[in-house]
């Protein structure tokens, strides 16, 4: 399983939006996120629609607008977001639970690489379905405070 570049600028983005939140922006404009992350505005813009649509995010127009989180940080679980935008956490169809395909093998439930393969998906999802968007934002927060760095979004652009 790897996570794509997709996904990656999606889970950096509600990380940025949460870390917004935390110090009292909760409405962060596009343009600011993507110059934060070096992300390009155009494939930005995708990802959060897709992240507007599933009901993580909400939008303002117009002057004063941006994106905002919809949902409290503690709801909006990694693994849900992983599995949104790159699909399932298996690394072959045979192995997954939401998109399970019957593979080519011969004796499926005695094959030795499906059984490892179901052990390499569960533990993926067991470490991406226990954190939150919460506890991502608040280990990332307590380490810029630690490491005496200015927080970012304080400021409003």
């Amino acid at each position: 399983m790897r996570i794509s570049k997709r996904g990656e600028y999606a889970l950096r983005s509600l990380i940025n939006l949460g870390i917004a939140r935390e110090v009292g922006r909760p409405l962060v404009q596009i343009s600011e996120l993507a110059k934060k992350e070096n992300i390009p505005i155009k494939f930005l813009e995708a990802i959060l629609l897709d992240l507007n649509k599933a009901g993580y995010l909400g939008s303002k127009r117009g002057k004063g607008g941006g994106y905002f989180l919809k949902k409290p940080t503690d709801k909006i679980m990694i693994g849900d977001v992983v599995r949104l935008i790159d699909g399932p956490l298996a690394p072959i169809r045979c192995a997954s639970v939401t998109a399970y395909k019957k593979c080519s093998c011969p004796d499926e439930e005695h094959c030795g690489l499906r059984l490892l393969m179901v052990d390499v998906r569960n533990a993926i999802a067991n470490i991406l379905d226990r954190y939150s968007l919460a506890d991502i934002v608040g280990v990332t927060v307590r380490k810029i405070r630690r490491d005496k760095v200015p927080l970012p979004f304080l400021e409003i652009k």
